[in-house]
C-alpha cells in the first residue's frame, strides 16, 4: 500500500511539473503578443483623444507621473505628445470622483493653450439605460468635448445646460454628465501647465 501511494505521488509530483512547465512555456510564447495587442488598443485609444496628424512620438515612452487634485486622488499617468520633439498636447488620465454610482475614470486630450481635443470614458459603474450615454458605443454625446476651449475655472460655458452651460444632460440623469463635465474641465485647465513641470516629474518607469 506504501509504495502504491509512493508511485502515485511520483506520478502526480512529475504531471504537475510537466504541467507548470508547459503553462510557463505557453505564457512566454504569447507573452509578445498579448503585450503587441495591448499597445495597439492603447495607441487606438490615444489617437481618440489626440489627433495623430499632431504628433509624431511613442506617447507610451512619454509618460509621467503626476499628483495633482484638479485630476482626483493618487497618482495618475499623463503622456505627453511631441512633434519635431516640441510637447504640443497631452493626454491625461483623471478621475471624476462624483458620478451617480461611483467614480469615472477618463481620458482627457488636451493642447498647451486651453482647447480640449478629445475625451473617452474608461471605466465606470453608471445605470445602464441611463448614465451609461457617456460611453461612446452607447451615446456620441462624448464627442461633444472635441475642440471645445476653456478660459478660466470661471467659465461658464463649461457645465450642462441645467446648470447653465453647453453640454447635453441625459433624460432622467444629470448627476452622471455633470461629473464629467467637471472632471474634464479640471484636466483642461491643468494642462497648459505641464510643459514648465516636466524636467521634474517622475516617468511612469521610475
Amino acid at each position: 500500500m506504501l509504495k502504491t501511494m509512493q508511485k502515485h505521488g511520483v506520478t502526480l509530483a512529475i504531471f504537475a511539473a510537466c504541467c507548470t512547465g508547459l503553462t510557463a512555456a505557453v505564457n512566454q510564447l504569447t507573452k509578445s503578443t498579448i503585450d503587441g495587442q495591448a499597445a495597439l488598443q492603447q495607441k487606438t485609444l490615444f489617437d481618440q483623444v489626440v489627433p495623430p496628424s499632431l504628433y509624431d512620438n511613442d506617447l507610451n515612452e512619454s509618460c509621467y507621473m503626476v499628483n495633482e487634485p484638479a485630476l482626483g486622488k493618487g497618482p495618475h499617468r499623463v503622456y505627453i505628445a511631441r512633434k519635431d520633439d516640441k510637447p504640443v498636447a497631452a493626454v491625461i488620465e483623471t478621475t471624476a470622483p462624483d458620478g451617480y454610482s461611483g467614480a469615472i475614470q477618463l481620458l482627457v486630450g488636451a493642447d498647451f493653450n486651453g482647447t480640449v481635443t478629445g475625451t473617452r470614458v474608461t471605466e465606470h459603474h453608471e445605470t445602464p439605460g441611463l448614465g451609461d450615454k457617456i460611453e461612446l458605443r452607447i451615446s456620441d454625446w462624448i464627442l461633444a468635448f472635441s475642440g471645445k476651449s476653456i478660459t478660466d475655472a470661471s467659465d461658464a460655458h463649461w457645465a450642462v445646460k441645467k446648470d447653465g452651460g453647453d453640454f447635453d444632460q441625459f433624460t432622467g440623469a444629470t448627476i452622471t454628465p455633470r461629473a464629467v463635465v467637471n472632471a474634464v474641465k479640471r484636466a483642461g485647465l491643468y494642462a497648459p501647465s505641464l510643459p514648465a513641470q516636466l524636467s521634474h516629474l517622475p516617468t511612469c518607469g521610475e
